[in-house]
């Protein structure tokens, strides 16, 4: 009797397969292929030690074909689709970190500011190797990531290979990750903006902290804060280009068909009205990140600090296939205003800045007045939270590269009052 199977792609494939020995013509076409793809799974559905489902072996196989295609394409089943509407919206269960397969291993591209990866010191390059004990070799990104997932307050053992260093384990407690994607404060006379993804608010987000820091006197310029953003949605990062940018393309998208190129350009309007930019990118700064980066750099907008990007330049495209989910689907390269394509190359800073850790002098060891048995109080009874809060600050360490970035930004300010005046 034949047994029909449908497979999806972008269209309906349906195999009809007999119960026979697997054979292949030595020079075989289109149809024998999938042919003998059909056979297999018959095979296995009669032969192997255990029962399996038709859905599990279809989706296997679908989420075969695209996974070795690229590390970025993959079949999302209903509930995979599910989260990932989740995640795009802001708010989703887990480690928070955005992570890609690499050689086997699941590598990390960023941890997302204030979640539980981020506190437990994952960084930016590291590769999980195994998850509770159990290597994460044989596994699809799919299927890592859903046991990463889970219920809040569970914990987690994940093994770290990171860089000259040895493998090591950290225990991670999972939590609801709600992402705030634009944080924003002033910093002295400059405005500091941090994005930590681009989902669907993100550019409104943005214009919001941006009029709010133009309301303070004498604002020399802004930093914009990519480091460690993962990306997220193209039409976002459009966006938060053209919030810089008042004329000129942002980004080209270029597929199968590259002689008809989707592009995007920039509406008339600076919002920050021309004041310095420096925008700084590090390993971490990947997709979305990149395509708002290049374009500032391309359109000498924005100073770019910091190192060298992740080097994604592809973009993924979700394919709805109701009811059995989504293929997520490596179907165009993007490229920069000047034509660059960043794919593995990433985008190459204007300075380089190494990331660094400058911790301020330890005055632990220095006797003081305070220190000494039966010292007078300070008759100003100064606020005790304030002081605390003093000597917190004065601890903490030093953002080599965001110290930086706003030198230069009040530098070039400097500068371009004297070329004025």
């Amino acid at each position: 009797m034949k047994i029909k199977f449908k497979i999806f792609l972008s269209f309906w494939l349906i195999l009809v397969f007999s119960p026979q020995v697997l054979a292949v013509e030595e020079d075989p076409n289109d149809y024998n292929y999938l042919k003998f793809l059909g056979e297999t799974i018959e095979k296995i559905k009669s032969d192997y030690v255990d029962d399996v489902k038709n859905k599990e072996l279809v989706e296997s196989a679908i989420d075969g074909m695209l996974s070795s295609l690229d590390p970025h394409s993959s079949f999302l089943n209903a509930e995979s689709l599910k989260q990932m509407k989740i995640q795009t919206k802001g708010a989703f269960g887990g480690l928070g970190i955005e992570v890609t397969m690499e050689n086997g291993f699941v590598k990390v591209i960023s941890p997302i500011d204030d979640t539980p990866a981020y506190k437990a010191g994952i960084k930016a390059g590291d590769y999980i190797t195994h998850l509770d004990g159990k290597s994460v070799i044989g596994l699809n990104l799919n299927e890592a990531v859903d046991k990463m997932r889970g219920p809040a307050g569970t914990k987690l053992k994940v093994t770290i290979g990171r860089s000259n260093q040895e493998a090591f384990d950290v225990t991670i407690k999972r939590d609801i990750i709600k992402i705030s994607s634009v944080k924003s404060k002033l910093e002295e006379d400059v405005g500091y903006i941090r994005i930590t993804t681009f989902s669907e608010q993100t550019s409104k987000s943005t214009k919001d902290a941006i009029k709010k820091l133009k309301k303070e006197k004498n604002l020399r310029g802004y930093v914009l804060d990519l480091r460690n953003n993962p990306g997220g949605l193209l039409d976002q990062a459009v966006s938060v280009s053209d919030l810089f940018l008042e004329k000129g393309e942002i980004v080209s998208t270029r597929g199968k068909n590259s002689k008809n190129p989707e592009m995007y350009k920039a509406k008339s309007g600076d919002i920050i009205d021309g004041k310095p930019l420096v925008v700084i990118i590090n390993g971490g700064s990947a997709s979305a990140s990149e395509i708002v980066a290049g374009a500032l750099q391309d359109h000498k907008r924005a100073i770019l600090l910091g190192t060298r990007s992740f080097g994604k330049g592809s973009v993924q495209t979700i394919i709805p296939v109701k009811p059995y989910g989504a293929l997520r689907m490596t179907t165009a390269k993007y490229f920069t205003p000047s034509g660059r394509s960043i794919q593995k190359t990433g985008i190459e800073p204007d300075i380089v800045v190494e990331e660094r850790e400058l911790k301020k002098a330890d005055n632990k060891k220095i006797s003081r007045e305070e220190d000494l048995k039966g010292a007078l109080k300070n008759p100003s009874n100064k606020d005790k939270k304030e002081e605390k809060e003093n000597k917190e600050k004065s601890d903490e360490i030093e953002d080599f590269q965001l110290s930086r970035a706003l030198d230069l930004v009040r530098g070039i300010s400097l500068y371009n009052t004297k070329t004025i005046n």
